[in-house]
């Protein structure tokens, strides 16, 4: 088992599985040109399946893909069939920005995907537009639609709440849930990577957008699926849920349960920690086996996170 020196048990691994995304988020850019990680020094789909193996066999039990987009990665769906059919993992999920999800829907459930995260920051086409670089709401909002028409449950959407950008949208994206049995998940801003949009001031706290969303109706606290950091509370009125991840105001790291993955295959132990173990040099250069990897990398993940900028952007860690 994977416990570390704090008695945390790792349980979850989310792996990013490129670091291209054909959006161009104004709080997801770094400063400057963003340098893309050329496609030999990226884990293959069979580098990827040995190391979920392994840590399958050290107790992990879920397993997240994420990017950049994931979906950008050629026959995603062939991964993803091949991760759902490892014995004794659980629970396998996805994080996408949902473009392509209009046309990969149906290939990701039939192979054997069940669980999807939409990250969705505004239901303003226009303000949508400004934030993703010009993309199409549309087009993201039929994706949704299709993926819960085929099955997908719980279907979550994440929202990055940003002051002055998309807080006064927060009443409107909670209300989704009261048509629909999804889980909206608002999510603090997050010093990630040389982003010029970052600064304090644009931090609106877990406990403002609750008070906010209390004010039209009392939350009710329920449960979530997914093992992740969320709280989750729902309107009695509602059909979903609406779920509260704050890494900044009220941090989690005593209950942290996870490892990531970058697309170039370093092991990081914390979001906001840039120490890594590169993989690669087991998979391919006979450093040690993955599962003494794994083993090093618990020994020095830390506490609780140290809050300033990392030096990788989220696309680079994996969202």
């Amino acid at each position: 088992m994977l416990i570390d020196k704090f008695g945390r048990k790792i349980e979850y691994l989310r792996i990013s599985i490129t670091d291209k995304c054909n959006f161009r988020c104004i709080y997801c850019q770094n400063k400057g040109p963003f340098q893309t990680i050329p496609h030999r020094e990226m884990l293959t789909y069979e580098e990827i399946e040995e190391i979920v193996k392994v840590a399958v066999k050290l107790g992990v039990r879920r397993v997240r893909l994420t990017g950049g987009e994931p979906l950008l990665r050629r026959e995603v769906e062939v991964l993803v069939k091949t991760l759902a059919n490892i014995p004794g993992l659980e629970d396998l999920s996805l994080t996408t920005n949902g473009y392509f999800l209009k046309e990969k829907a149906k290939l990701l459930w039939e192979a054997g995907l069940k669980r999807i995260n939409v990250s969705l920051d505004t239901l303003n086409p226009y303000k949508f537009a400004q934030i993703t670089g010009g993309f199409d709401f549309k087009q993201i909002w039929e994706g949704i639609l299709r993926a819960w028409e085929i099955g997908f449950n719980p279907l979550k959407i994440n929202v990055v709440v940003i002051k002055d950008l998309n807080d006064d949208e927060i009443l409107e994206m909670a209300k989704l849930t009261l048509n629909y049995p999804w889980e909206v998940r608002f999510i603090e801003f997050m010093p990630i990577g040389k982003n010029s949009l970052w600064s304090e001031g644009h931090i609106l706290s877990i406990s403002e957008i609750k008070r906010r969303l209390e004010e039209f109706l009392p939350l009710e606290e329920t449960n979530t699926y997914g093992g992740g950091p969320a709280k989750v509370f729902r309107w009695r009125e509602g059909r979903g849920k609406i779920g509260f991840i704050s890494p900044l105001s009220e941090h989690f790291c005593y209950k942290c349960n996870r490892f990531r993955i970058t697309a170039d295959g370093k092991l990081r132990t914390c979001l906001f920690s840039d120490r890594e173990i590169n993989l690669k040099a087991y998979l391919r250069e006979g450093k040690g086996s993955i599962e003494e990897a794994f083993i090093l990398a618990l020994s020095f993940k830390p506490e609780k996170r140290e809050l300033q900028p990392t030096q990788r952007g989220m696309r680079a860690i994996g969202g």
